[in-house]
């Protein structure tokens, strides 16, 4: 209600400014993810039609056409007796796949991105420009060419195991390709730029004169990054955290690509759904799940954060 007054009181320009990318984010979020949501309760023997009564009378007797059946097979299988079998699916497993690698893909890509970042902030401002357009640099490529390049960059006959076998290093070709070590260069490399310009943007107004004074009250390099950067950097650790963790989670490409057959992440299980199933129901589901299972953690931290950030009253 607080928030229908201040929006009342608002000038004609500003509710324009303010309702555009409002109406932006219902129309092609709220929108879809509704039809999303309404395809993931249908019957796939009734075919797929998001608009679709839900509700229907026949006889004076009201049905309700909702199947739960495309949820409940995520966690559990039906036996051949009809009794649901709950335990470890494919689903689950792609779930926690999808998650381990977004979880290393985002911890790698801070471990690069962070130095990136600090040493472009601490550069002449005359300069930074040009180094963030090094960083922005693989975005004029296609991302699909980008990990087609890996590929040959990683393959038995690849460059780096061509270059490895010339120097001496090995006799025989290393397998890089379709390993867990392909798939976390190629989502590290792709993601990386999403870490490091968050990150920057934090850095960059950071006053680095509280570096000096805590090198003149002792602290050492170290202590004096860990007391006082790293804190003040939060922000951006967390919004380049999210920016690569999100994404890394419904990767496709990646792990078509580069991933083995041991590498089924949740983006490819929901392809598969859709187009070689032909299960739209279920891929809903799935993706619905996968929606949900990034969306509620972070509305739970953006409410805790924005209390504790909140002034207390004296």
């Amino acid at each position: 209600m607080k928030n229908l007054l201040q929006w009342t009181r608002l000038l004609p320009g500003a509710r324009f400014v303010i309702g555009l990318p409002y109406l932006w984010l219902v129309v092609f979020f709220v929108v879809p993810f509704l039809i999303l949501v309404r395809i993931s309760v249908t019957d796939m023997g009734n075919g797929v039609d998001p608009f679709a009564p839900l509700i229907t009378a026949a006889d004076g007797v009201w049905h309700i056409l909702l199947k739960y059946h495309n949820y409940l097979s995520i966690v559990g299988e039906q036996g051949d007796d009809g009794v649901m079998v709950w335990g470890q699916t494919i689903y689950i497993e792609a779930y926690i796949t999808s998650v381990k690698y977004a979880f290393w893909t985002t911890v790698l890509c801070l471990l690069i991105g962070y130095p990136f970042a600090y040493f472009i902030a601490r550069a002449k401002a005359s300069r930074q420009p040009a180094l963030l357009m090094l960083v922005m640099l693989p975005f004029w490529t296609s991302f699909l060419l980008r990990v087609y390049a890996w590929k040959g960059i990683l393959a038995d006959q690849g460059v780096l195991n061509n270059l490895l076998m010339w120097a001496g290093i090995t006799h025989e070709p290393i397998q890089m390709l379709y390993t867990d070590v392909s798939m976390l260069v190629g989502m590290t490399y792709v993601y990386c730029p999403f870490m490091i310009l968050p990150l920057y943007a934090n850095l960059v107004k950071m006053d680095f004169r509280l570096l000096e004074a805590a090198h003149d009250l002792g602290a050492s390099p170290w202590h004096a990054f860990w007391l006082i950067t790293v804190p003040l950097s939060k922000a951006g650790i967390i919004a380049g955290s999210m920016l690569v963790f999100i994404p890394s989670v419904g990767e496709f490409v990646i792990p078509s690509l580069l991933g083995g057959a041991e590498n089924l992440m949740i983006g490819r299980v929901v392809w598969d759904e859709m187009f070689s199933s032909n299960n739209w129901p279920r891929a809903s589901a799935l993706a619905i799940v996968m929606i949900l299972f990034i969306l509620v953690p972070m509305a739970i931290y953006n409410r805790y954060s924005d209390a504790a950030n909140a002034p207390k009253e004296a």
